[in-house]
């Protein structure tokens, strides 16, 4: 029972894993962290990610620019590039630890302990992934929030929204530490609880051993 449950958590462990970073992926490279809708002109959407901005019109024609020099750019946005970064190498990282410590894998088979150990290690680094996805679209949908309630820009300046990024990178963050929490708890080593031994039972003697001959004593009536 025990490892069936095992094997069932490793496995949506695994699979949560790999959903969670290619949604990662994702949300890194699209431009669809912020969205702006000019009312001027409402045939252009304007959309900006870590890399680049871009502008879809009417037509289909979508136009994209990269972002200047990394030291130009906003705080958040520089933070929000490492972190990410971060957090794909990390998941790549848990995701193979915790391949090389699932029970159904030869990889150190006869060193139940080792299996363990790298199950832990994946799952924590899986977990820190998810935290490194995050905190970064956290950061940048909360300036995004003060940005478009400051009081200070004119109601006719066009204001930035939440685009789909964000809630993609949230939803990979959720998955990602999910998968670490699962992973992590089916790396605990399962108890077995020996039944105790009736009371006055003794052991059998072992095979050649004789019991000594009675005592003088003990054939006195």
């Amino acid at each position: 029972m025990a490892g069936s449950w095992r094997a069932t958590a490793q496995a949506g462990g695994m699979l949560l894993a790999l959903l969670g970073w290619v949604s990662s992926c994702v949300t890194t490279f699209v431009p669809l962290w912020k969205s702006l809708s000019l009312e001027l002109n409402e045939l252009e959407v304007w959309s900006m990610g870590l890399w680049q901005v871009c502008v879809a019109r009417e037509e289909g024609a979508v136009e994209c620019r990269p972002h200047g020099s990394f030291l130009a750019l906003p705080p958040a946005l520089r933070v929000s590039r490492l972190l990410m970064c971060l957090s794909l190498g990390l998941g790549l990282l848990g995701g193979l630890l915790a391949a090389a410590g699932l029970e159904g894998w030869t990889v150190c088979g006869d060193r139940p302990r080792r299996k363990r150990r790298l199950l832990l290690a994946g799952g924590a680094a899986l977990g820190a992934a998810g935290t490194a996805t995050l905190a970064p679209v956290s950061w940048v949908a909360y300036n995004t929030v003060l940005d478009f309630w400051d009081d200070s820009v004119p109601d006719i300046v066009p204001r930035w929204e939440f685009g789909e990024a964000t809630f993609l990178g949230w939803f990979a963050g959720a998955v990602l530490a999910t998968s670490g929490l699962l992973l992590a708890c089916s790396a605990r080593p399962v108890a077995t609880n020996m039944p105790p031994a009736p009371a006055g039972h003794q052991p059998p003697a072992p095979p050649g051993d004789h019991p000594p001959p009675p005592k003088n004593a003990d054939l006195v009536i």
